[in-house]
């Protein structure tokens, strides 16, 4: 826990976001020099299953609201967003630093996750089709070599799309400054003719700050989409306010060895 906590301060730089609803994060033990507290992570961040959907797991808490921001900042500092017509950028192989330690991050992150509450041992959690992430994937070096930074408006968002097979299994999605719902379809099946009507499309509230892993069946047999017109992004019966969001997307590609 210790270590996990050390890699991510280092990384992103210890929070100093104060938050009414995140107590869990508060150590009032712990003080800096000018006496404030400090939001360190008192526990690891919660992983959420997505039932319907197998190899799709969620991490909300995965940066807190500092940590975002310096993320941000590193991005920001790439200079790939300064014309507002361009809202993406692609790099491959060799990774900005940024990149490479929010992959570290992520790999941690798993690691020190309790896969099964009763046992300390999660490596054979690891394998199964229902884990976070196969540890074929975890254990790959390098985890990722290719991402995407993309930078949204309000209204802008992405078609219902399976990631190209030019990438290996194991997706990393990690969402920035505004919420939105990603919808999840399953891809359709051609020799199915008799279905009157699709399946219903399965949503998954994205917040700043979260971590969305895509692995197996939700990386092969699902395609995913964010449609931010008025009227697509509702939760819990209310719209969400459209913001500018950013989003980094983490690949391998085949055969990079």
């Amino acid at each position: 826990m210790d270590d996990y906590k050390k890699l991510i301060e280092e990384a992103f730089g210890e929070s100093s976001e104060d938050s009414d609803d995140d107590d869990r994060l508060r150590q009032p033990e712990d003080s800096n020099i000018s006496g404030e507290s400090e939001l360190v992570f008192g526990k690891l961040p919660e992983w959420e299953r997505i039932s319907e959907i197998k190899g799709l797991s969620l991490c909300r808490d995965f940066l807190t609201p500092h940590q975002q921001s310096t993320l941000l900042a590193s991005i920001l500092q790439q200079g790939w967003f300064t014309d507002s017509s361009h809202n993406q950028a692609m790099r491959f192989g060799d990774l900005p630093a940024w990149a490479n330690e929010l992959s570290t991050c992520i790999r941690e992150l798993i690691q020190y996750s309790n896969y099964d509450p009763e046992s300390t041992d999660i490596t054979s959690e690891m394998d199964g089709q229902d884990c976070i992430f196969p540890s074929t994937l975890l254990n790959r070096e390098p985890l990722f070599n290719q991402l995407i930074a993309n930078s949204y408006q309000p209204g802008e968002g992405i078609c219902a799309h399976v990631d190209l097979m030019r990438f290996e299994d194991g997706i990393a999605l990690v969402s920035l400054e505004s919420s939105c719902v990603m919808h999840f379809s399953r891809v359709e099946n051609e020799a199915v003719t008799d279905r009157k009507q699709p399946e219903p499309k399965i949503p998954v509230y994205l917040t700043p700050g979260s971590l969305l892993l895509i692995s197996g069946e939700a990386r092969y047999q699902w395609k995913h989409e964010i449609n931010r017109k008025p009227g697509f992004q509702i939760w819990d019966g209310l719209e969400i306010v459209q913001k500018r969001r950013t989003s980094i997307t983490l690949r391998r590609l085949c055969n990079s060895e």
